[in-house]
């Protein structure tokens, strides 16, 4: 845990100062979909903790990046991002996929990846992250629920985030939804994506649930797709073939299907 921690203090003396950042253009985080933003009065609020889940085990893959997109919007403006891992989540899902990340934006230089052995150790580290006002968003992924992510946790979390600016992304991997502190909870699936030029892979499609808003209201869904040329999210791209497309903004019901740990 101390090397851990000394990182962190390390990584925090050695960011440098921001000059002209004005808090008030950082108070939203907007998506760039004019519907969500609507919804959210200009986008989530910076500042404050947001959680991201996985509506099944297969979904994974898309919640981390719906969460790494969402970081990589709030380092915008020469801040950078701090990503905490367990490392179960080394062992069971493998390490961050690069070229994922470079597909969202990330420069190798302004993503700083930390392992951490516990919940416990996971939220200390994640504390201290937060703490290094210089940061934009610390993405927090935890696997499994466990006694030291409680809700006094996010409330600590939620504390530090006001404190300092900074954004905390609560990423949960296999894990079931409980209290929280959090503003908001997205719940992501998987989507269809329309292939691009010469049949190659299409943008990522998310499938969007807005399951808690503590500032308004909450249950629409969204499909929207990333755009990594102008790294925002955009209305995903209607598929051929007749697939109907999710009417934007639409009320659903809560998926009550608990993400299970595989393997």
């Amino acid at each position: 845990m101390s090397d851990v921690l000394a990182r962190l203090k390390q990584l925090n003396s050695g960011f440098s100062p921001l000059n002209g950042l004005d808090s008030a253009a950082r108070r939203h985080i907007a998506f760039g979909v004019e519907t969500i933003d609507r919804r959210l009065d200009g986008g989530l609020l910076a500042g404050r903790l947001h959680e991201v889940l996985p509506a099944r085990s297969a979904d994974a893959a898309r919640a981390s990046a719906f969460a790494g997109a969402l970081a990589h919007r709030a380092g915008r403006q020469e801040r950078q991002v701090v990503w905490i891992r367990q490392t179960v989540s080394e062992l069971e899902a493998g390490g961050l996929y690069a070229p994922g990340l470079a597909e969202l934006g990330f420069d190798p230089a302004g993503l700083t990846v930390i392992r951490a052995r516990n919940h416990r150790t996971l939220l200390l580290a994640a504390l201290e992250a937060i703490r290094c006002t210089p940061l934009g968003a610390v993405v927090i992924e935890a696997w499994g629920n466990s006694r030291p992510l409680d809700l006094t946790a996010t409330r600590r979390l939620t504390f530090a985030a006001e404190k300092s600016g900074v954004t905390p992304i609560l990423l949960w991997i296999a894990a079931k939804p409980t209290a929280s502190a959090a503003i908001t909870r997205w719940q992501v699936r998987s989507a269809p994506s329309r292939p691009l030029a010469a049949n190659a892979p299409g943008l990522p499609v998310f499938d969007l649930t807005l399951l808690r808003n503590r500032a308004g209201a909450s249950g629409q869904r969204w499909r929207v797709e990333w755009d990594h040329e102008h790294f925002r999210f955009r209305p995903a791209a209607p598929l051929s073939g007749g697939v109907a497309a999710l009417p934007a903004g639409r009320p659903a019901e809560t998926s009550r299907q608990p993400v299970a740990r595989t393997g």
